[in-house]
């Protein structure tokens, strides 16, 4: 395999997905490949999720792989929309043990910014860019002139005594059954929030909400600049074959 092309797998709270990536162009290899990630998501079933998405292309080599926790050394520290027993796993070891191959694992947030920021909206921003992911939960990946400051887990800001992603994550939307300018309104209120506090220069909007951005954001009045994610939501399977390729020399 060229040693452009490196894997990537994104696990998230309700799928996992995965495809090659040409960490060159930040683009992926073939059609993605995606399975509902396992209830209950514990470690050993999300891995064997992991290993299924892998196995189906064939593939021998670097892995990198998103999670939806803060990750320090490859160690799972929260778990917020996946099974408890997360906390305090070494995800890095036992995705290693079964794939049989290296597996560098990060934050999704995280990720999804690290392609944004090389490939996407923020490609060439200095300054403050906070890279937020509306999905199952909320994400956040913050950079400072291009630099990642890793796991500031944004997304459960304290918004009138309530976790931030229980008013503004994708899923609540879709649970309530808002409509997009209903759910708008929800979205401003947590980017004014994270204003207040960080006084960012750029918002980038990603994750599964991203597929709609022209249905929401068009909507939202907030003082910096708020763009889509160009990559959407294939951003975290870039960014984590991103992370294997720089973590493997």
């Amino acid at each position: 395999m060229a040693d452009n092309i490196v894997m990537g797998v994104d696990i998230g709270g309700t799928g996992i997905k995965g495809a090659p990536v040409d960490i060159e162009k930040g683009e992926l290899v073939g059609e993605r490949f995606r399975i509902l990630t396992p209830q209950p998501a514990t470690p050993k079933a999300v891995a064997d999720v992991v290993g299924e998405v892998v196995e189906h292309f064939d593939w021998n080599g670097r892995v990198g792989a998103t999670f939806p926790a803060v990750v320090k050394g490859g160690i799972t520290l929260s778990a917020a929309n996946v099974d408890k027993e997360w906390i305090g796993a070494n995800a890095a070891e036992l995705f290693t043990q079964r794939l049989n191959m290296p597996v560098t694992v990060l934050n999704d947030a995280d990720a999804a910014g690290l392609a944004e920021m090389r490939f996407g909206a923020g490609r060439g921003r200095a300054g403050v860019v906070i890279m937020v992911t509306l999905g199952t939960g909320i994400g956040c990946g913050m950079f400072v002139d291009g630099k990642l400051v890793p796991n500031t887990e944004l997304g459960h800001i304290e918004i009138d005594g309530k976790d931030a992603e229980t008013i503004a994550a994708d899923s609540v939307r879709e649970r309530k059954e808002l409509s997009w300018k209903k759910y708008a309104p929800r979205v401003e209120e947590y980017l004014r929030r994270l204003d207040a506090l960080l006084w960012p220069d750029l918002f980038i909007i990603g994750g599964g909400a991203s597929k709609k951005a022209d249905r929401f954001l068009p909507l939202i009045d907030v003082r910096p600049e708020v763009v889509p994610a160009m990559l959407q939501n294939e951003a975290g399977i870039v960014g984590a074959a991103l992370a294997a390729s720089e973590a493997g020399g």
